[in-house]
């Protein structure tokens, strides 16, 4: 992390000032579209150099490639960009782009941008050979730990970062940005940072369904800040920042002469995000997964938004062993324990939580999910549900079925709870 810190704490940002040598004005960029044909056009560049000397700035988010971490990286990466007439920061979606398919939602915002998830520059587009780190610089949006491979690469390259994520500890002190707070959505502590940024940018031309770029991007924003607290009506996950963030977005809108409607256009992004009939039980798994090690021990989670009896039928439709298809899920990705968690809409109304918990071996894994359901049974307000629903002949050391009646409690609490009992 040197590297980072006496950068950052010498002259600022080390990308400030810096001329991207393809010699593209990136602050003249009036789309999304055309501001990430510029940015993979610049990577491209840089990638095919026999020297690897020219400076490459990137903007990654998280391994789970949600909404809010997509649209963090977008936004921060477009915004930053285009204030400045000589300087490009790229956005990685950090998954293959096989992955894209996956994510409905995703498809959807992109179409109020006049975008596509093939714009997208994703892992694929990185190449197998790492960037210099001497020349390259990392910011983390919707994490504050870079893992996976990326992680084993640019670690050292990090000198910036906005989360809302509990603080790992992994990020320097005196990066700039360095922003770690509590808010229903990541995309809104990035909105409020790169206030003066967006201000500062040339007002661009009408493009796509919004007149004006400034109004396409505040929509891919706004997007992810509306699913991430259910049209601002989560009243445990909505922050300050969440609501400062959608005036001033709406704003932008509004501002354009658009035809704007918060309601209508929450649904059709949510409506697009539980549409998952057409993917399989393995597509749905990895749709929404990340992962983590602590110490010999290897976590996945993978988020769902369906009940595991969807789950469950979506397997017998296939003619598959349920608990089968998770445990080879989890074996495929080396994982220890694996934990599925489902957030959905019950035939009530009201919302849900359910949580699932495998472990893939006997000893240590084992051992930690009996600390887990110890220590967190009753923060969680776990009870246990009726492990009947499995049919099959699949069994593993650990398999524990719950319904989780503390509906605020996401992966960003349950991973962090899960972890310290894996390093106990």
């Amino acid at each position: 992390m040197q590297q980072a810190q006496s950068q950052s704490s010498s002259s600022g940002p080390r990308h400030q000032g810096q001329s991207s040598s393809d010699g593209s004005k990136h602050g003249s960029t009036t789309s999304i579209r055309e501001y990430l044909i510029n940015a993979k056009t610049h990577l491209q560049t840089q990638l095919r150099r026999d020297d690897r000397q020219g400076r490459v700035n990137l903007v990654i988010g998280n391994e789970s490639a949600d909404l809010d971490s997509i649209t963090c990286a977008l936004v921060y990466g477009y915004t930053q960009s285009a204030s400045r007439a000589d300087d490009l920061l790229i956005p990685i979606t950090n998954i293959p782009a096989s992955d894209l398919a996956l994510r409905p939602e995703l498809t959807a915002l992109l179409k109020y941008a006049n975008a596509s998830p093939s714009d997208l520059i994703t892992l694929d587009d990185l190449g197998g050979i790492p960037l210099p780190l001497a020349s390259t610089n990392v910011w983390l949006v919707d994490h504050n730990a870079l893992q996976g491979t990326l992680g084993k690469h640019y670690s050292d390259a990090v000198c910036g970062v906005i989360d809302h994520h509990d603080d790992e500890g992994k990020v320097a002190s005196d990066v700039h940005p360095r922003i770690i707070e509590k808010s229903g959505s990541c995309s809104s502590l990035v909105t409020n940072y790169c206030h003066d940024a967006w201000e500062s940018m040339p007002s661009g031309r009408s493009s796509g369904n919004m007149a004006g770029a400034s109004a396409q991007v505040a929509k891919l924003a706004l997007g992810s800040i509306l699913i991430d607290t259910y049209n601002l009506e989560s009243g445990d996950k909505v922050k300050d920042h969440d609501r400062k963030a959608v005036d001033y977005l709406e704003a932008k809108i509004q501002a354009s002469g658009d035809d704007y409607d918060r309601d209508t256009f929450f649904e059709k992004i949510n409506s697009a995000k539980s549409d998952i009939d057409g993917l399989s039980l393995p597509d749905i798994l990895r749709k929404d997964y990340k992962q983590w090690s602590e110490g010999v021990l290897t976590l996945g989670i993978s988020s769902v938004v369906k009940p595991v009896d969807y789950l469950r039928d979506k397997a017998a439709k296939a003619d598959s062993d349920f608990i089968k298809t998770l445990v080879d899920f989890a074996k495929a990705r080396k994982l220890h324990l694996y934990a599925v968690m489902a957030a959905y809409t019950a035939e009530s109304g009201s919302f849900a939580r359910q949580l699932l918990l495998l472990s893939l071996e006997d000893g240590k894994p084992t051992a930690a999910l009996h600390r887990f359901t110890r220590s967190s049974s009753d923060e969680l307000q776990l009870q246990t549900a009726d492990l009947q629903t499995f049919s099959g002949t699949e069994r593993v050391p650990f398999c524990g079925f719950y319904d989780q009646k503390n509906i605020t409690a996401s992966r960003k609490q349950v991973g962090p709870m899960l972890r310290q009992a894996m390093g106990e």
